[in-house]
């Protein structure tokens, strides 16, 4: 059971401060989607693919102060700041669970705007279909973003990027 929270842990370990509901949302995601251990289940959402399971998660790690969530009010919104508190590395020294060591991979997707990840998480939900597809899908769930088709080809690339790091273990 905890096991779960251990990993989210780790991932917060190797990824330091985390800006965004969002961003949290589209980086379990698309960490899932290249391979490593998470196992929140996902429906596609407003914003792409969304984890209620990884959403009460966090509350409960917030809760128990593993995890330190910092509310801030920014141009009529509320932004969430999530980084790894002293409870939680003294928990997961305690679990010794072992997290693939991939800081670089997820210190560069955390330097990646909400925006690029939300399209990237979005490709990646629709993987099985054609390229064609996905982008048709891109521009009709998503027309208020108003991604382009280099849009779409970047997120292609990056995912490509993404695969190989993890693939030739240069993580």
């Amino acid at each position: 059971m905890l096991n779960e929270h251990a990993k989210l842990l780790a991932f917060f370990k190797q990824t330091g401060e985390i800006v965004g509901r969002k961003k949290l949302q589209k980086m379990i995601y698309i960490a899932k989607k290249i391979n490593l251990p998470f196992h929140e289940k996902y429906q596609f959402h407003m914003f792409g693919p969304y984890s209620e399971e990884l959403t009460l998660r966090m509350e409960e790690m917030s809760q128990l102060e593993f995890i330190s969530e910092v509310k801030e009010k920014k141009a009529g919104y509320q932004q969430y700041r999530y980084e790894l508190a002293g409870k939680g590395e003294e928990f997961l020294g305690m679990t010794g669970y072992e997290f693939p060591e991939v800081t670089g991979v997820l210190q560069e997707m955390n330097g990646q705007s909400a925006k690029f990840l939300e399209l990237v998480s979005t490709v990646l939900y629709f993987e099985e279909l054609s390229k064609e597809d996905v982008t048709s899908k891109v521009f009709k769930l998503k027309a208020k973003q108003n991604y382009t088709e280099e849009d779409i080809d970047e997120a292609y690339a990056y995912i490509a990027r993404l695969r190989e790091s993890m693939n030739e273990g240069e993580v």
